[in-house]
């Protein structure tokens, strides 16, 4: 069952890494305590800063790019860049962020992920 599920369709639906149902955020981007259906501890994982830390680099390309390019062929006034940019700026910055978010969990979830530890050798 759990090898069936993909992380990247698991996340796009916002669903749980084991059983595939929706319902894995409570909020925008805040994660559900746990699944509702299988009864896996979302709260166990940590995804930390990660997702946020490649979206500045992402969003911000992004944007930044559109604007240089608005600016260098129409030369529009301040406020237009702030009325086209700011909205776009949030909505791509939420929307990728719950996308990331749930991807990183999926991920962490297939590969076992837990925190670092020392192998020790066999002697």
């Amino acid at each position: 069952m759990d090898t069936d599920i993909r992380p990247l369709a698991t996340a796009l639906r916002g669903g749980c890494p084991r059983c595939g149902n929706s319902g894995l955020f409570a909020g925008l981007v805040t994660f559900a305590p746990r699944c509702r259906a299988c009864g896996l501890d979302f709260q166990s994982f940590n995804v930390g800063d990660g997702p946020a830390a490649f979206l500045i680099f992402i969003v911000g390309g992004i944007v930044v790019a559109l604007a240089i390019l608005t600016e260098l062929s129409a030369s529009p006034p301040w406020w237009i860049h702030v009325l086209l940019w700011l909205p776009l700026t949030i909505v791509l910055t939420l929307s990728l962020l719950r996308l990331s978010k749930a991807a990183l969990l999926a991920l962490e979830y297939r590969h076992r992920a837990r925190e670092g530890r020392i192998k020790r050798e066999e002697s």
